[in-house]
Parts: structure tokens; C-alpha cells; sequence
């Protein structure tokens, strides 16, 4: 099957630190990659080098010619203007005219349950509701691939279920998902396929059944272990 992007042998270097270590990863049209790990694994980092954001010290990354990708961040932010400027503004930045930007921002609202926030700041929307604009903001771009860092990290869990919900909507029209997330629950409900990190590199790379119900440590004891909530 052909690869959206592809990484081959991957380093990332911040000064002293090592980030990103030898990753070698394949990214397929139509998966639901999940990326776990504890705290300082390389996932935030991993994101960013493929949506392009931060460039490999060694390796390559290779992206199919006609993808188009976008990014939604744990902490979502939002300029003092409307929400619905907020996602026009993203696609005027794509090049598109204003006005046509502010006509196409009502429909990805719409797509997210926020079309009656349109004409609303967006620094008022709560915390669920960000995150769900920050969507819209993706959404409207048609990404072929959508990278989410931690999205329902700091959610409550109804906020949560309306994410999940719509991360569940975009794979089903065909979106590639890439997520890093510390909610295994969330893993085993979304992802098709699961990525383990620890320290930069890559322990495990396996369908979701087989990294929760198969005999994962003759992959990777230190993923197992993380699993088992014995390694965080």
C-alpha cells in the first residue's frame, strides 16, 4: 500500500538531547496510528517532524506529493476574534480569499457542533469547545492526514466523548488519524495501529489487537511493562 509519509532512520537532536533516535516509520492512507509513551518518549516531537515543524539532524522524511496535512495541539490556541475568523484565517493562509475563507469556516463549524458559536470570541468557548474549534480548523483544510497531540488530555469526560466522537466521524470519511495519547482506553477505542517510544526510539509498532491482547513481551518487555502500568 502506498505511504503518506514515510521516516527513515530518523534523529533528533535539542543541544545535548537526543529526542528522536534511528525512527524508522510508514504511514499508510487510512490508519489510526497511535503513539504512546511516558512523559518525554518522543511523541510531541515525533508530530512535529512529520507535520514538518521541526527538522530531522539525521534521516529523511518522505511525503506523498499531493498530501495535504494538518495539526490540531494539545493546548489549542485562538486569536481575541470570532470563531469564525479564527478558521477562515487558517485558510486565507492556504491562500484562499477572505471572503470565501469566512464562507467555507461556517461548515467545518457546523461539522463540529459549533455553528451557533460562529460570530462568538473564541477566548470566551470553554475548554471543550477550543479543542473542538481547533478541529474546525483542520477539518476545513481537507487534510488527508490530521496529527493530534494529546486532544482530550485536558477535557472533561463528556468534552472527551465529543472528541473522540469526531476523530471517530474523520476516520470514517477516509482521514488518516496520528495521535499520541496517554489514555490507553482511548488507544484501544481509536487506533487501528499502535507506536510504543521510549527515549526517542521506536520498542513496538503493532495492530491495536496484538500490542493489548497478544504476547507483547517477546516485542517489547519495557512496552509491556508501560502497558501494565508498571513503567511510566
Amino acid at each position: 500500500m502506498a505511504a503518506w509519509v514515510q521516516l527513515k532512520g530518523v534523529d533528533l537532536r535539542y543541544g545535548a538531547v537526543q529526542a528522536l533516535r534511528a525512527v524508522d516509520l510508514r504511514i499508510a492512507p487510512g490508519e489510526r496510528l497511535a503513539l504512546i509513551g511516558a512523559n518525554g518518549s518522543g511523541k510531541s516531537t515525533l508530530l512535529r517532524v512529520l507535520h514538518g515543524l521541526l527538522r530531522p539532524s539525521a534521516g529523511s522524511v518522505l511525503r506523498d506529493g499531493t498530501l495535504r496535512q494538518a495539526m490540531v495541539f494539545q493546548r489549542p490556541f485562538a486569536l481575541r476574534l470570532s470563531a469564525q475568523a479564527n478558521v477562515a484565517l487558517g485558510l486565507w493562509l492556504r491562500g484562499m480569499p477572505w471572503r470565501q475563507a469566512r464562507q467555507e469556516a461556517l461548515p467545518a463549524l457546523e461539522r463540529v457542533g459549533l455553528g451557533a458559536r460562529a460570530l462568538r470570541n473564541a477566548r470566551t468557548l470553554s475548554g471543550g469547545e477550543l479543542q473542538r474549534l481547533a478541529l474546525a480548523r483542520a477539518w476545513a483544510l481537507r487534510p488527508h492526514v490530521l496529527l493530534l497531540d494529546e486532544p482530550t488530555s485536558a477535557l472533561d469526560p463528556h468534552a472527551k466523548r465529543e472528541v473522540e466522537r469526531l476523530m471517530e466521524e474523520f476516520a470514517a470519511d477516509g482521514t488518516t488519524l496520528v495521535f499520541a495519547s496517554h489514555n490507553l482506553g482511548q488507544v484501544k477505542r481509536l487506533a487501528s495501529r499502535v507506536v510504543y517510544l521510549q527515549e526517542g526510539r521506536v520498542l513496538a509498532d503493532l495492530p491495536v489487537a496484538a500490542f493489548f491482547d497478544g504476547p507483547l513481551g517477546q516485542t517489547s518487555r519495557e512496552a509491556e511493562l508501560f502497558v501494565k502500568g508498571e513503567l511510566g
